[in-house]
Order: structure tokens, then C-alpha cells, then sequence
């Protein structure tokens, strides 16, 4: 990796201050090959192949983050990795560890699959070989430059788990054993069916659909294609179609068969400390494998019950919750200050405030961001978002952290807000109303006016 990775950075930089560092335009996805600016640094996102890891491979990531970066290991709302606090002469340090470690992370677009793919029992077909297929046959066009850097396609194989609320430009779904069916722009609910059929015939689906995208322009997204170039394309258009019932990963125990388990845990935040996921990792056998998976977590296999109950015990010691229902799951926090220069606050320390005074809001049905700058790095979104600024915290209800806020609230009065938060979404709750629908009937004006009063 270390030649290939770092031999594909170009010339194209991003400016920042009154200096460059090597990156790519903004809103490309940060790979070895071009990190990406933040307040703390460079950062690299890795989706390793298949999206799964040894431990040994994991402890090294860990221990080349600790030397090279600020320590701090990521998972993403999408089941990417990501290290923080590289500098420019760095990231081919850690290129370097990454391929000592035998570590493969393959070409952009990254592909992502069911995390327990090849493992599960009760999955519907193998998405790791369909993987395969696309990057043989479809070498050429996935490695297209006009292809968008953040070009989203997924490999949904079912089983315990599946990937329905995961967005991607095309979405491959196993309907049977011999049958996968194409859709592009959407989650399972949202994007549009557009070809089923057995392997081969749905890998050259995807091949056509590759084929409008770069037809279409540089960096063009399925969303855009239009109507009746796709009912060329598609004679034949299928309608919805009906796919094994599985739900979405969760951390906790799931039971593979009477002497295998695997075990889900989700890093408070999706952060980890590298000292820790080390020490932590010195509890699991050489033959347990770590997979990558959304919602900011992991789940780690080759183990059995017993093996996995105990792990569930410790796991809590080292920032890793193996709780369904852990409350910090409903924050998206950014690293905040102290870990990132563009920070304007201690995000955990607020995130811990809320999980103590206002846990109302933590009912599972909205998400509250806490966004250090107007970046809004932890979750691109619109949510219940408080970001940090030279003025105190800008407050909305249903936007991003780059959009004007509804209220302003002074740095010192945040702690205040937060008890007037957790009064809102608490007794003023309707019998069996949910904490977004009771702050959504209030408004946003109503609310403000409530964080204003002294």
C-alpha cells in the first residue's frame, strides 16, 4: 500500500490557512492517498477488504495511530475506520504499519457488505463473493475517475443482520440463493428497483448503471439520473420486491449456532482511545476477527457464548458498550476541544451532562449532535445539533451545524439549557409521545424562547 497508496497522490491540494497540505477537493472522501484537513490534523478514513480485521491487524492500526497520529481511533456512521491527528510526514508512517500488517484496503469506490458476511447461518447469499465479481469484471469502470469520490454501493447479503437503512447509490440485495436485485439512490425503503437476477446478470445491471453515471458527468450520484435514461436502460423495470425480514446491527450477543457467537460493541461516540482498544484486544484469542459495522461499531467473532458473555462483562472498562440500548448510542459528538484545535467545546463532557440530566431526549428517537465547530464532522444530517462557537452554542432543532441556529446560548448558561431541554421533553410529554414528536409539536421558536429565559 505504501507505494500504490501514497504513489496516487497528486499535486491537488486544499488550502488551509496560509499553508497547504496534500488532500483532495472538499467533500472527497479522505483515503491514505489524499488525507483531509480537520482541526487536529490530517485525517484518514480505511475501509479494509470486506470490512474486517484479525486482531492483530486492529492492535497494529491502534498502535501506528498512537505513533503517528493523536491516538484517536474512529468507526463511522458507516462502518469505516477513520485516524485522526496525522501530520503531511506521518500518514507514510502509517501507510507503511498498515502493510506490514497486511492490512487490504482496496480501490475507491469502497464496497460494503453485511458484517457477519460468510459467517451467518441464516444469511440469504455470500455478498463478499459478489464483491469479487464486481471488482473482476467491473475493473475498469469502478476505477473511472468521473466516478464520485463518495460514490456509495453496498452488498446486502441478510441474515441476522442487513444494511436497510444504509443510503448508497446502488444498493445489491439478495432476494434467494440464485437472485439479487439492483436499486440505485436510496435506503431500502427510498431507492428505486431497477433489475433482478441471478449473479452475472446482476453485476452487468451494475455495470450499466456505472455506465450512466459516467456518462452523465465527473462525480455525478445515482439521485441524478434521469427517469427515462434509466427506462433505457432497464426494459424492464421490476417493481418492490419481497426480501428476508432481518434487522439492523446492534451491539450484544448474537448466537451463530450452538458453539459459535459474535459479539457487537459500539465505542462511546464511535471513538476509541488506542491505549485502550489495545488493552482491550489483549483479551481475545488470535483466531477472533473484528468486522466493521454501522452506526459506529463492531462486532467480533470466532467466539463462543461463554467467550462472548465475558467480554460483554469487561467491555465497559474500555469505552466499549455492548448495551442495545445505551443512551450515549442517540449523541453524535465530534472529538471536540482538547483533541481538535477547531473545537470550541469539551463535546463528551456535554454528552455526559445530557445522558445525566436529560435523558428524556435519549429515547432512541432522535439523534442530538454536538458539533465543536459549524463543521459538523460526527453527522451530516439535520438533528437536535448544539455547536460550539466563539459566542457559546448555537441551538436548533431539525438542522445541520453549518445552518443559522434557532437560539444562541451564552457558554455559560449551556448547562441551564440543558435542564430546560430535559423539562420540555419531560413533563410537558403527551402520554405515549416520543421526545422528537413532543419537541416538534413545541417548535423551534417555542423552545428557543424556553432556552433564552434566565
Amino acid at each position: 500500500m505504501k507505494g500504490s497508496a501514497m504513489a496516487a497522490a497528486t499535486d491537488r491540494q486544499i488550502e488551509t490557512g496560509d499553508h497547504c497540505v496534500p488532500g483532495l477537493r472538499r467533500g472527497a472522501c479522505p483515503t491514505l492517498a489524499a488525507p483531509m484537513p480537520t482541526g487536529d490534523g490530517l485525517l484518514v478514513r480505511l475501509r479494509p477488504a470486506g470490512g474486517a480485521l484479525t486482531v492483530a491487524q486492529m492492535r497494529a492500526l491502534a498502535v501506528s495511530a498512537l505513533a503517528h497520529g493523536n491516538g484517536i481511533l474512529e468507526i463511522t456512521a458507516r462502518g469505516n475506520l477513520q485516524v485522526r491527528g496525522l501530520r503531511a510526514e506521518s500518514v507514510e508512517a502509517l501507510a507503511a504499519d498498515i502493510d506490514a500488517a497486511g492490512i487490504i484496503v482496496p480501490a475507491n469506490p469502497a464496497i460494503e457488505l453485511s458484517p457477519l458476511h460468510g459467517l451467518d447461518p441464516a444469511e440469504v447469499a455470500d455478498p463478499s463473493a459478489f464483491e469479487r465479481m464486481l471488482r473482476e469484471y467491473l475493473h475498469e469502470k469502478l476505477a473511472s475517475p468521473l466516478l464520485a469520490p463518495k460514490l456509495a454501493i453496498l452488498v446486502d447479503g441478510r441474515g441476522h443482520f442487513c444494511l436497510d437503512e444504509m443510503s448508497a447509490d446502488i444498493r445489491i440485495v439478495a432476494v434467494d440463493d440464485t437472485r439479487w436485485m439492483v436499486a440505485i439512490a436510496g435506503t431500502a425503503k427510498t431507492a428505486r428497483p431497477l433489475f433482478c437476477g441471478d449473479a452475472g446478470e446482476a453485476v452487468a445491471a451494475v455495470g450499466r448503471v456505472l455506465d450512466l453515471l459516467i456518462a452523465k458527468g465527473e462525480h455525478s450520484r445515482a439521485r441524478e439520473l434521469d427517469d427515462r435514461v434509466l427506462e433505457t436502460a432497464f426494459v424492464q423495470p421490476i417493481g418492490p420486491l419481497s426480501v428476508s425480514v432481518s434487522a439492523k446491527p446492534q451491539p450484544g450477543t448474537v448466537t451463530l449456532s450452538a458453539q459459535k457467537a459474535a459479539l457487537g460493541l459500539r465505542p462511546q461516540f464511535g471513538q476509541m482511545q488506542s491505549s485502550e482498544l489495545i488493552a482491550f484486544l489483549a483479551n481475545l484469542a488470535a483466531s477472533a476477527e473484528i468486522r466493521l459495522a454501522p452506526d459506529r461499531q463492531f462486532l467480533i467473532t470466532g467466539l463462543s457464548r461463554a467467550e462472548a458473555e465475558c467480554l460483554t462483562m469487561i467491555a465497559g472498562g474500555y469505552g466499549l458498550s455492548a448495551d442495545p440500548h445505551d443512551p450515549a448510542a442517540n449523541i453524535s459528538a465530534c472529538a471536540g476541544a482538547g483533541f481538535c484545535m477547531s473545537g470550541f467545546y469539551e463535546t463528551r463532557r456535554l454528552a455526559a451532562r445530557i445522558i445525566e440530566h436529560a435523558p428524556g431526549l435519549l429515547d432512541g428517537s432522535l439523534t442530538v449532535h454536538l458539533s465543536g465547530c459549524a463543521k459538523g464532522c460526527a453527522h451530516p444530517s439535520p438533528a437536535l445539533t448544539l455547536v460550539g462557537s466563539a459566542d457559546g452554542y448555537g441551538f436548533s432543532l431539525d438542522r445541520k451545524a453549518g445552518d443559522a441556529p434557532d437560539a444562541t446560548i451564552a457558554g455559560g448558561g449551556i448547562e441551564s439549557a440543558i435542564e430546560k431541554l430535559a423539562q420540555l421533553a419531560g413533563p410537558q410529554r403527551q402520554a405515549g409521545e416520543s421526545a422528537a414528536a413532543c419537541l416538534k409539536r413545541l417548535g423551534a421558536a417555542t423552545i428557543a424562547k424556553a432556552l433564552r429565559q434566565d
